[in-house]
């Protein structure tokens, strides 16, 4: 996958699993590539917000990475990894083991505790960490109501274009389609924006989005499928009712906590 090939169709950012005392239970991991790829997804996004990274030790998100890609070897099945950390040397270690071991890409955070104050800044940390893979597509990873971060997204692609070469966009997880629009537009398209706000992706479709990443693929993905079905065939009645099911039934995780109703919903499906 070079910098310049969009990611298309659904990316899961997969859950971590865990045994009932908190170590990794790596053997999870075989179950759930399995099932991304009968439910028809294109890529795993590991260790990612959904994954809870930042409460992983360097060296469990090492092992991790290394189970996916070992895992997925000889299937159609892509790993993304996340690589970000407030530690910029932890992350450059992360991005140059994915290289490595053969992922499709890596995505990364800013810094989130001694945040970049300014694009310079967040340009700067986010190429110390890209540098890392520089044969690896590397997609800057925008959630501020996570990072707490101000700088708009499409300024960091105008600034970071001609400093980071492996730059291919930004994992867009903001329910901003204003801004969103804006980084579509940057370098007349240049960038792949994949979006990942679940509950807005038909929203994103008619701002051109092709691909994108979510939690809610892991169990839900065969209707966001039928979404994206019915949009390019321009049957949007179809698409809003899918798209209202999936907005209804994270209001409903949401409500009893989020991250462990997914979880719930994960342990159901074996």
């Amino acid at each position: 996958m070079s910098a310049k090939t969009p990611l298309t169709g659904l990316v899961a950012a997969t859950h971590t699993p865990f045994h009932a005392d908190g170590s990794l239970n790596l053997s999870v991991v075989e179950k759930q590539a399995s099932q991304l790829l009968i439910d028809g997804v294109s890529y795993a996004f590991i260790g990612g917000t959904t994954g809870e990274s930042s409460s992983l030790t360097l060296v469990e998100r090492r092992l991790l990475c290394a189970q996916w890609m070992e895992v997925v070897k000889g299937s159609a099945l892509k790993v993304i990894v996340h690589v970000g950390a407030n530690c910029l040397a932890d992350a450059a270690a992360l991005a140059s083991q994915a290289e490595d071991l053969g992922a499709a890409a890596i995505s990364a955070l800013s810094p989130s505790y001694f945040k970049p104050r300014n694009v310079a800044a967040l340009v700067e940390s986010m190429a110390e960490i890209a540098s890392a893979a520089p044969d690896l597509p590397f997609y800057y990873y925008e959630i501020p109501t996570m990072t707490g971060l101000s700088v708009a997204p499409s300024e960091f692609l105008a600034q970071a274009a001609s400093r980071i070469p492996n730059l291919a966009g930004i994992k867009f997880t903001s329910s901003n389609l204003m801004e969103y629009q804006l980084c579509t537009a940057v370098n007349e398209g240049a960038f792949d924006i994949p979006f990942g706000f679940d509950e807005m992706l038909l929203a994103a479709l008619a701002f051109g989005a092709k691909g994108a990443v979510g939690s809610t693929y892991n169990f839900a993905a065969p209707i966001y499928l039928r979404i994206m079905a019915a949009f390019e065939r321009g049957d949007f009645a179809a698409a809003r009712r899918e798209q209202l099911r999936t907005v209804r039934f994270i209001q409903r995780l949401a409500s009893v906590g989020y991250m462990g109703a997914a979880k719930a919903v994960m342990a159901m499906r074996g």
